[in-house]
Parts: structure tokens; sequence; C-alpha cells
């Protein structure tokens, strides 16, 4: 009996340092004296073992992520598996630092697979860009934007948040008539990073809030991630076509 007790106080030990090192609670059922040690001892070596197998953990999405991660390319190598890896936890990590994605923990939940997706079913020839020149291109239905120069692919795909429903950003081809790295916003008060205004009051600009809350949206403009704003507005001359298809959805 006091062998028993010794070891269940060992294994409580050990349960409590996992638990107290991010690796979630467990829950243990009381059994028999006899049963008691060995499901106790179960239950550790499994939480052990999933701890050992990867650096993060495994996401719901976690293979269809690894599919699109693969498909898109540039986040290092990715086993199509289901199954998490220091590898695809590093690229799966490196994915979301990209688009803004918190936390940034190699997690394959809903956020990461709905951008991931987006971005995998952005086909950039639907742009139908200018020949000769810069095309920014912004597609409502996916929800990402990319630009075009002399008809090619001039920077990948990236993702964006447009107007919501009775904001709806218009479709058309428009050109930029309007820049500057920091314009004010009179009606709804707040600065607009990188403003590069296209038609009306409707722009692009960075966002001001965190863009992958779907339930929010802009009041007609195209929100960009700081970076892609930067790029953007670097990129950027008046008079340069800005080519906007495809619908929101939802508005």
């Amino acid at each position: 009996m006091a062998t028993r007790r010794v070891s269940a106080r060992l294994t409580g030990a050990v349960l409590a340092a996992l638990v107290g090192g991010g690796l979630g609670a467990v829950a243990l059922t009381p059994a028999s004296a006899g049963a008691a040690a060995p499901v106790a001892a179960a239950v550790t070596t499994s939480v052990v073992t999933k701890a050992a197998a990867a650096s993060c953990a495994t996401g719901k999405y976690q293979k269809q992520v690894e599919g699109y991660l693969k498909q898109l390319g540039g986040y290092g190598t990715v086993t199509v598996d289901g199954k998490q890896s220091t590898a695809d936890c590093a690229a799966i990590v490196k994915f979301q630092k990209r688009f803004g994605i918190q936390p940034a923990k190699g997690l394959a939940g809903p956020t990461t697979y709905d951008v991931a997706k987006r971005l995998a079913a952005t086909k950039t020839s639907a742009c139908k860009p200018k020949k000769k020149g810069i095309t920014f291109c912004v597609d409502l239905t996916h929800q990402t934007t990319w630009v075009m120069k002399n008809g090619k692919l001039h920077t990948k795909p990236t993702v964006t948040r447009t107007g919501y429903a009775g904001y709806r950003t218009p479709a058309g081809t428009f050109s930029i008539n309007k820049r500057t790295k920091k314009e004010w916003s009179d009606p709804y008060e707040v600065w607009l990073p990188y403003w590069q205004r296209f038609i009306g009051g409707r722009g692009f600009h960075q966002t001001t809030t965190y863009i992958h809350d779907k339930w929010r949206g802009s009041h007609g403009c195209v929100n960009l991630l700081q970076s892609d704003a930067k790029l953007y507005y670097s990129i950027g001359k008046i008079g340069m076509t800005v080519k906007v298809f495809g619908r929101r959805p939802g508005t």
C-alpha cells in the first residue's frame, strides 16, 4: 500500500508539472486502488508523448492547412498528413506571422484555415490587368489583393478586408487620385496610414483594427496589413489603375 501511495504522489507531481508547463489540464476518474496507478501512468505517458511529438499543438484544420501551405509555397517543408511536426509548426508560424494572425503559435485553427483557403483559391489572372504598367487588383469574393506589372504578377496575393453590408466596396476599374502617408477621416475620426484614394472617399490604407475579425468591415475602403499598406504605398503613384471585382460575401 505504501508503494502505491508513493507512485500516486509521484504521478500527481509529474502531471502538475506538465499542466503548469502549458500542456493543459488532465482529469483522472477515481478507480480502485489496484487500477489507479496504471491509469495515471498511461495518461502521463500519453501527455509526455504528445508534448514530445511536436513543438506546437495540432489544430482542428491541420491537414487542410498543410495542403494549402504546400500549394502556396514559400513557408518551408510541409508534410500533408494531418500530423503536427516541428517543420509543419515552423511553416504555420511563418504563415501566421506573414498575415498577422494572432497568436502566431502554429495552431491550425479556423482563422489560419480561412486565410490559407482564401489565398489558395485566389486566381490572379481573374484581375485582367493592363498589359503595360501597374494594376492593383482587389478580389472582393476572396477578400484578397495583389499587384500586377506589365500583365504579370508583381506581388503575391495578400489579405484584405473591404466594406461590410451597407458600405459595400464597389466593383469597377478606377485610378489612384490622392496619396498621403497619413490621412485623417473626418466622418469616422481616425487616422488612415498609407492612404491611396481611388474612388470617392474610398481607398487603400492600413487597417485600424484586427483585420481577421470577419464581423467587422470597412466603410468601403480596402484595409491592409501594415507591411502590405507600406508596400502598396511604395509602389503606387497618381493615375495608376485599380481593378476591383467580385463581391464580399454577405454584402
